[in-house]
C-alpha cells in the first residue's frame, strides 16, 4: 500500500517541479526585459532621438553649375522621402522581408512563434521596425555571444514599440531603406539606386528595385556586380514574394524572371 502510494506521488512532483522551472524561467526573462528597459545594459532612445536619428547623412559638396563635387561622411548616405522612393522598392521590401508589416505593431506573433518553435531554421522573427532600430540604435549585434544577443534582439523589440507608436508605417519604412547597407559601402536606398542603375530611387523599375531588396539577405553574396548568377537567382526569388503577396500579377513576374540584370 504505502508502496502505490509513493508511485503515484512520483509524477504529481516531477509535474510540480517541470511548473516551477518553466515559471523561474519566464520571470527571468520578464526581469531580463525590465533590467533592459530602465537602461541597467544602456539607456534606450528616447523620442526626442527616435525623431533625429544619430546616424550622419553625408555632406554634398557642390560646384556652381550644380555638378556634385565630393561628399564628407561617416557612412555614404543621403536620406529621401518615402514619396522619392519607387513603390516597388517598397513592395518588394514588405513582401520579402515582413509580409504582415502593415498588420503587426513592432513585433510579429506568427514569425516569433515559428522562430521559437524551430530554433531560427524557418527563419528569423525581425520585422522591418526591428531592423529599422537594429540598424539606427543597436551595436553589437554580429556578435555571436549568446546572451549579449538576446539582449540585443529585446532591445530591438522594446525599440520596434517605440517605433510604431510615435511612426507612420511608410515613416519607418522611409527610416530602414535611409539607413539599410548595401554592401561596397554603399548606405540607403538613394546612393544604391545611384551606384548600381545610375538612377534617382523613385525611377526604379520593379526588376531594379528586386535586385537591390535581394541584396539585404547578403550584401556581399548577392551583390550583381560581383557575383550576377546568385544576384539573379535572388531577384527571381524576390519577384516570386511578390506575386505570392499581390504586388505583382503571375505573369508578368515570369516575364521579367527572363530577363538579364542590366547595371549601369
Amino acid at each position: 500500500m504505502a508502496l502505490n502510494e509513493k508511485k503515484s506521488n512520483e509524477p504529481s512532483k516531477a509535474v510540480s517541479i517541470f511548473w516551477k522551472i518553466f515559471l523561474y524561467a519566464w520571470g527571468a526573462v520578464f526581469l531580463l526585459i525590465f533590467l533592459i528597459y530602465v537602461g541597467l545594459f544602456g539607456k534606450l532612445p528616447s523620442i526626442e532621438e527616435l525623431e533625429n536619428p544619430s546616424l550622419m547623412s553625408s555632406s554634398e559638396i557642390y560646384a556652381d553649375d550644380g555638378t556634385l563635387m565630393g561628399k564628407f561622411y561617416l557612412e555614404d548616405r543621403v536620406n529621401v522621402q518615402y514619396k522619392d522612393i519607387s513603390k516597388h522598392v517598397v513592395n518588394a521590401l514588405v513582401a520579402t522581408e515582413d509580409e504582415r508589416f502593415y498588420d503587426h505593431k513592432g513585433i510579429d506573433p506568427r514569425s516569433l512563434g515559428r522562430a521559437l518553435f524551430f530554433l531560427g531554421s524557418e527563419g528569423g522573427a525581425s520585422t522591418i521596425t526591428m531592423q529599422t532600430a537594429k540598424n539606427l540604435f543597436t551595436n553589437n549585434w554580429s556578435t555571436s555571444n549568446i546572451l549579449l544577443r538576446m539582449i540585443q534582439k529585446i532591445k530591438e523589440s522594446l525599440i520596434a514599440v517605440k517605433l510604431e507608436r510615435n511612426f507612420t508605417k511608410e515613416e519607418i519604412i522611409t527610416l530602414y531603406l535611409n539607413t539599410v547597407a548595401f554592401g561596397d559601402n554603399v548606405f540607403g536606398i538613394r546612393n544604391a539606386a545611384k551606384t548600381f542603375f545610375q538612377k534617382e530611387p523613385d525611377r526604379l523599375n520593379v526588376q531594379e528595385a528586386a535586385v537591390l531588396i535581394g541584396m539585404l539577405k547578403g550584401s556581399t553574396l548577392y551583390n550583381p556586380r560581383r557575383n550576377p548568377k546568385l544576384a539573379l537567382d535572388r531577384r527571381n526569388t524576390v519577384l516570386s514574394q511578390m506575386v505570392r503577396n499581390n504586388y505583382l500579377p503571375e505573369a508578368e513576374a515570369a516575364k521579367l524572371e527572363l530577363t538579364p540584370i542590366e547595371l549601369n
